[in-house]
Protein backbone atom coordinates (compact mmCIF):
# COMPACT_ATOMS: atom_id res chain seq x y z
CA UNK A 1 0.00 0.00 0.00
CA UNK A 2 2.97 2.33 0.43
CA UNK A 3 3.95 1.88 -3.21
CA UNK A 4 2.91 4.79 -5.46
CA UNK A 5 0.40 3.88 -8.19
CA UNK A 6 1.63 3.23 -11.72
CA UNK A 7 0.55 5.92 -14.22
CA UNK A 8 -0.73 3.30 -16.68
CA UNK A 9 -3.23 5.68 -18.27
CA UNK A 10 -2.83 9.46 -18.04
CA UNK A 11 -5.14 12.28 -19.10
CA UNK A 12 -3.05 15.33 -19.96
CA UNK A 13 -5.13 18.53 -20.08
CA UNK A 14 -2.37 20.63 -21.65
CA UNK A 15 -4.63 23.63 -22.31
CA UNK A 16 -7.69 25.03 -20.57
CA UNK A 17 -8.74 27.26 -23.46
CA UNK A 18 -11.80 26.24 -25.48
CA UNK A 19 -13.95 27.67 -28.26
CA UNK A 20 -17.15 26.14 -26.79
CA UNK A 21 -19.00 27.21 -23.65
CA UNK A 22 -20.47 23.97 -22.27
CA UNK A 23 -22.31 24.94 -19.11
CA UNK A 24 -21.23 21.88 -17.09
CA UNK A 25 -17.52 21.96 -18.07
CA UNK A 26 -15.38 20.75 -15.15
CA UNK A 27 -11.99 21.80 -16.55
CA UNK A 28 -12.48 25.49 -17.26
CA UNK A 29 -10.28 28.22 -18.74
CA UNK A 30 -8.83 29.48 -15.46
CA UNK A 31 -5.43 30.01 -17.15
CA UNK A 32 -4.21 30.28 -20.74
CA UNK A 33 -0.85 28.67 -19.92
CA UNK A 34 0.59 25.95 -22.17
CA UNK A 35 3.99 24.35 -21.58
CA UNK A 36 6.64 24.78 -24.28
CA UNK A 37 6.58 21.77 -26.59
CA UNK A 38 9.97 20.41 -25.49
CA UNK A 39 9.02 20.62 -21.79
CA UNK A 40 5.80 18.76 -22.49
CA UNK A 41 7.79 16.06 -24.32
CA UNK A 42 10.20 15.82 -21.38
CA UNK A 43 7.31 15.22 -18.99
CA UNK A 44 5.75 12.61 -21.27
CA UNK A 45 9.07 10.75 -21.47
CA UNK A 46 9.22 10.75 -17.64
CA UNK A 47 5.71 9.26 -17.49
CA UNK A 48 6.66 6.54 -20.00
CA UNK A 49 9.68 5.71 -17.83
CA UNK A 50 7.32 5.42 -14.83
CA UNK A 51 5.06 2.91 -16.62
CA UNK A 52 2.62 4.91 -18.76
CA UNK A 53 1.02 2.83 -21.53
CA UNK A 54 -1.78 5.17 -22.64
CA UNK A 55 -1.85 8.95 -22.99
CA UNK A 56 -5.03 10.89 -23.60
CA UNK A 57 -4.70 14.53 -24.69
CA UNK A 58 -7.54 16.74 -23.56
CA UNK A 59 -8.38 20.32 -22.63
CA UNK A 60 -10.05 22.71 -22.93
CA UNK A 61 -9.97 22.01 -26.64
CA UNK A 62 -6.71 20.32 -27.74
CA UNK A 63 -6.93 21.57 -31.33
CA UNK A 64 -7.05 25.24 -30.30
CA UNK A 65 -3.26 25.41 -29.70
CA UNK A 66 -1.37 26.22 -32.94
CA UNK A 67 -4.37 24.97 -34.97
CA UNK A 68 -3.76 21.39 -33.92
CA UNK A 69 -0.01 21.38 -34.60
CA UNK A 70 0.89 21.25 -30.91
CA UNK A 71 -1.24 18.17 -30.17
CA UNK A 72 -0.20 16.64 -33.51
CA UNK A 73 3.47 16.84 -32.61
CA UNK A 74 2.80 15.37 -29.15
CA UNK A 75 0.81 12.51 -30.69
CA UNK A 76 3.63 11.74 -33.14
CA UNK A 77 6.24 11.93 -30.36
CA UNK A 78 4.31 9.55 -28.10
CA UNK A 79 3.74 6.96 -30.82
CA UNK A 80 7.00 7.24 -32.76
CA UNK A 81 9.58 8.12 -30.09
CA UNK A 82 8.04 6.76 -26.88
CA UNK A 83 6.32 3.83 -28.68
CA UNK A 84 3.25 4.02 -26.43
CA UNK A 85 0.66 1.30 -27.09
CA UNK A 86 -2.16 3.86 -27.07
CA UNK A 87 -2.37 7.55 -27.95
CA UNK A 88 -5.78 9.24 -27.87
CA UNK A 89 -7.41 12.67 -28.00
CA UNK A 90 -10.70 14.00 -26.62
CA UNK A 91 -12.01 16.93 -28.66
CA UNK A 92 -15.24 18.74 -29.47
CA UNK A 93 -14.24 18.18 -33.11
CA UNK A 94 -15.02 21.67 -34.37
CA UNK A 95 -11.42 22.65 -35.22
CA UNK A 96 -10.18 19.38 -36.74
CA UNK A 97 -9.30 19.52 -40.43
CA UNK A 98 -8.76 16.67 -42.88
CA UNK A 99 -5.15 17.81 -43.39
CA UNK A 100 -4.49 16.99 -39.72
CA UNK A 101 -5.46 13.36 -40.33
CA UNK A 102 -3.22 13.28 -43.42
CA UNK A 103 -0.26 14.42 -41.34
CA UNK A 104 -0.83 12.78 -37.95
CA UNK A 105 -3.61 10.17 -38.31
CA UNK A 106 -1.23 7.20 -38.49
CA UNK A 107 0.10 8.03 -34.97
CA UNK A 108 -3.34 8.30 -33.32
CA UNK A 109 -5.09 5.24 -31.91
CA UNK A 110 -8.38 6.78 -30.72
CA UNK A 111 -10.23 10.02 -31.39
CA UNK A 112 -13.02 10.68 -28.90
CA UNK A 113 -15.53 13.35 -29.89
CA UNK A 114 -17.76 14.91 -27.24
CA UNK A 115 -21.42 14.87 -28.26
CA UNK A 116 -24.18 15.22 -25.67
CA UNK A 117 -27.21 15.32 -27.94
CA UNK A 118 -28.35 14.54 -31.45
CA UNK A 119 -30.79 17.44 -31.23
CA UNK A 120 -28.94 20.59 -32.32
CA UNK A 121 -31.22 22.79 -30.18
CA UNK A 122 -30.11 20.87 -27.09
CA UNK A 123 -26.44 21.29 -28.04
CA UNK A 124 -27.04 25.04 -28.29
CA UNK A 125 -28.72 25.05 -24.85
CA UNK A 126 -25.73 23.23 -23.37
CA UNK A 127 -23.22 25.55 -25.07
CA UNK A 128 -21.67 22.94 -27.34
CA UNK A 129 -21.55 25.11 -30.42
CA UNK A 130 -19.65 28.00 -32.01
CA UNK A 131 -21.06 30.07 -34.84
CA UNK A 132 -23.32 28.30 -37.32
CA UNK A 133 -21.44 24.98 -37.55
CA UNK A 134 -23.78 22.03 -36.91
CA UNK A 135 -22.19 19.85 -34.22
CA UNK A 136 -24.01 16.65 -35.24
CA UNK A 137 -23.23 17.04 -38.96
CA UNK A 138 -19.58 17.62 -38.07
CA UNK A 139 -19.60 14.47 -35.92
CA UNK A 140 -20.58 12.37 -38.95
CA UNK A 141 -17.84 13.98 -41.06
CA UNK A 142 -15.24 13.16 -38.40
CA UNK A 143 -16.55 9.60 -38.24
CA UNK A 144 -15.85 9.21 -41.95
CA UNK A 145 -12.34 10.67 -41.66
CA UNK A 146 -11.56 8.21 -38.86
CA UNK A 147 -12.56 5.39 -41.22
CA UNK A 148 -10.40 6.78 -44.02
CA UNK A 149 -7.31 7.23 -41.84
CA UNK A 150 -7.69 4.12 -39.64
CA UNK A 151 -8.31 5.91 -36.34
CA UNK A 152 -10.62 4.25 -33.80
CA UNK A 153 -13.67 6.46 -33.22
CA UNK A 154 -15.15 7.03 -29.77
CA UNK A 155 -18.00 9.22 -28.47
CA UNK A 156 -18.18 10.89 -25.05
CA UNK A 157 -21.54 12.12 -23.72
CA UNK A 158 -22.27 13.99 -20.49
CA UNK A 159 -25.77 13.12 -19.31
CA UNK A 160 -27.43 16.16 -17.77
CA UNK A 161 -30.75 17.91 -17.19
CA UNK A 162 -31.16 18.81 -20.89
CA UNK A 163 -30.52 15.40 -22.49
CA UNK A 164 -31.45 12.86 -19.79
CA UNK A 165 -34.77 11.96 -21.50
CA UNK A 166 -33.25 11.61 -24.98
CA UNK A 167 -33.17 8.28 -26.84
CA UNK A 168 -29.81 8.02 -28.64
CA UNK A 169 -29.97 4.31 -29.55
CA UNK A 170 -30.45 4.73 -33.28
CA UNK A 171 -27.82 7.44 -33.78
CA UNK A 172 -25.12 5.71 -31.71
CA UNK A 173 -25.65 2.39 -33.47
CA UNK A 174 -25.41 4.15 -36.86
CA UNK A 175 -22.12 5.85 -35.92
CA UNK A 176 -20.80 2.58 -34.47
CA UNK A 177 -18.04 3.91 -32.18
CA UNK A 178 -15.60 1.50 -30.51
CA UNK A 179 -16.74 2.97 -27.16
CA UNK A 180 -19.57 5.26 -26.10
CA UNK A 181 -18.49 6.80 -22.79
CA UNK A 182 -21.54 8.04 -20.88
CA UNK A 183 -20.75 10.29 -17.92
CA UNK A 184 -23.09 11.49 -15.19
CA UNK A 185 -22.80 15.29 -14.94
CA UNK A 186 -20.24 15.98 -12.18
CA UNK A 187 -19.75 19.02 -9.91
CA UNK A 188 -16.18 20.05 -9.10
CA UNK A 189 -15.85 22.96 -6.68
CA UNK A 190 -13.80 25.82 -8.11
CA UNK A 191 -14.40 24.65 -11.69
CA UNK A 192 -18.16 24.41 -12.29
CA UNK A 193 -19.48 24.96 -8.76
CA UNK A 194 -18.83 27.40 -5.90
CA UNK A 195 -17.88 31.06 -5.56
CA UNK A 196 -14.57 30.93 -7.43
CA UNK A 197 -15.90 28.83 -10.34
CA UNK A 198 -16.12 29.99 -13.97
CA UNK A 199 -19.23 27.84 -14.56
CA UNK A 200 -22.41 27.20 -12.58
CA UNK A 201 -23.35 23.63 -13.41
CA UNK A 202 -25.95 23.05 -10.68
CA UNK A 203 -28.83 23.41 -13.15
CA UNK A 204 -27.35 20.56 -15.25
CA UNK A 205 -27.10 18.01 -12.41
CA UNK A 206 -29.21 14.82 -12.46
CA UNK A 207 -29.86 12.23 -9.77
CA UNK A 208 -28.38 8.73 -9.69
CA UNK A 209 -31.86 7.37 -10.44
CA UNK A 210 -32.24 9.54 -13.54
CA UNK A 211 -28.80 8.47 -14.75
CA UNK A 212 -29.72 4.81 -14.21
CA UNK A 213 -32.92 5.27 -16.23
CA UNK A 214 -30.91 6.73 -19.13
CA UNK A 215 -28.54 3.76 -18.97
CA UNK A 216 -31.44 1.32 -18.90
CA UNK A 217 -32.93 2.95 -22.01
CA UNK A 218 -29.62 2.33 -23.82
CA UNK A 219 -28.71 -1.07 -22.37
CA UNK A 220 -28.78 -2.71 -25.82
CA UNK A 221 -25.95 -0.51 -27.13
CA UNK A 222 -23.01 -2.90 -26.92
CA UNK A 223 -20.30 -0.19 -26.86
CA UNK A 224 -21.85 1.68 -23.90
CA UNK A 225 -19.40 2.41 -21.05
CA UNK A 226 -21.24 4.12 -18.17
CA UNK A 227 -19.49 6.27 -15.56
CA UNK A 228 -21.34 7.52 -12.52
CA UNK A 229 -19.98 10.32 -10.31
CA UNK A 230 -18.65 7.72 -7.88
CA UNK A 231 -16.66 5.89 -10.59
CA UNK A 232 -15.28 9.06 -12.14
CA UNK A 233 -14.07 11.04 -9.17
CA UNK A 234 -10.95 9.11 -8.10
CA UNK A 235 -10.28 6.75 -11.00
CA UNK A 236 -8.60 9.13 -13.44
CA UNK A 237 -5.03 10.34 -13.41
CA UNK A 238 -5.44 13.94 -14.47
CA UNK A 239 -2.42 16.04 -15.36
CA UNK A 240 -2.99 19.78 -15.70
CA UNK A 241 -1.30 22.36 -17.91
CA UNK A 242 1.68 22.57 -15.51
CA UNK A 243 1.97 18.76 -15.42
CA UNK A 244 0.60 18.59 -11.89
CA UNK A 245 -1.62 15.67 -10.87
CA UNK A 246 -5.07 16.86 -9.77
CA UNK A 247 -6.59 15.23 -6.68
CA UNK A 248 -10.43 15.28 -6.82
CA UNK A 249 -11.10 13.30 -3.63
CA UNK A 250 -12.47 16.29 -1.70
CA UNK A 251 -14.68 17.54 -4.53
CA UNK A 252 -12.07 20.05 -5.69
CA UNK A 253 -9.02 19.74 -7.96
CA UNK A 254 -6.08 20.00 -5.60
CA UNK A 255 -2.75 20.02 -7.50
CA UNK A 256 0.40 18.12 -6.64
CA UNK A 257 3.78 19.60 -7.46
CA UNK A 258 4.75 19.35 -11.13
CA UNK A 259 6.33 16.11 -12.26
CA UNK A 260 8.88 18.33 -14.07
CA UNK A 261 10.06 19.63 -10.67
CA UNK A 262 9.76 16.64 -8.32
CA UNK A 263 9.48 13.60 -10.60
CA UNK A 264 6.53 11.29 -11.29
CA UNK A 265 6.81 9.14 -8.15
CA UNK A 266 6.76 12.08 -5.72
CA UNK A 267 3.93 13.88 -7.53
CA UNK A 268 1.67 10.86 -8.04
CA UNK A 269 1.50 10.17 -4.28
CA UNK A 270 -0.70 13.27 -3.99
CA UNK A 271 -2.95 12.39 -6.95
CA UNK A 272 -5.69 10.66 -4.93
CA UNK A 273 -5.75 8.03 -7.68
CA UNK A 274 -7.75 4.88 -6.90
CA UNK A 275 -6.06 2.20 -8.98
CA UNK A 276 -8.62 -0.46 -8.00
CA UNK A 277 -11.54 1.72 -9.13
CA UNK A 278 -9.67 2.47 -12.37
CA UNK A 279 -9.54 -1.27 -13.09
CA UNK A 280 -13.10 -1.89 -11.83
CA UNK A 281 -14.59 0.73 -14.17
CA UNK A 282 -12.81 -0.92 -17.13
CA UNK A 283 -10.13 1.75 -17.42
CA UNK A 284 -7.79 -0.77 -19.02
CA UNK A 285 -9.12 -2.21 -22.28
CA UNK A 286 -7.95 -2.99 -25.82
CA UNK A 287 -6.73 0.54 -26.51
CA UNK A 288 -4.17 0.11 -29.30
CA UNK A 289 -5.67 0.22 -32.79
CA UNK A 290 -3.17 -2.46 -33.83
CA UNK A 291 -5.01 -4.88 -31.49
CA UNK A 292 -8.56 -3.82 -32.40
CA UNK A 293 -10.48 -5.92 -34.88
CA UNK A 294 -11.91 -2.95 -36.73
CA UNK A 295 -13.60 -2.64 -40.09
CA UNK A 296 -11.99 0.59 -41.24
Amino acid sequence: DDMPPTPTSVNYHFTRRCNYKCGFCFHTAKTSFVLPLEEAKRGLAMLKEAGMEKINFSGGEPFIQDRGEFVGQLVQFCKQELELPSVSIVSNGSLIRKQWFEKYGEYLDILAISCDSFDEDVNILIGRRQGKKNHVENLHKLRQWCREYAVAFKINSVINRFNVEEDMNEQIKALNPVRWKVFQCLLIEGENSGEDALREAEKFVISDEEFDRFLDRHKDVSCLVPESNQKMRDSYLILDEYMRFLNCRNGRKEPSKSILDVGVEAAIKFSGFDEKMFLRRGGKYVWSKADMKLDW
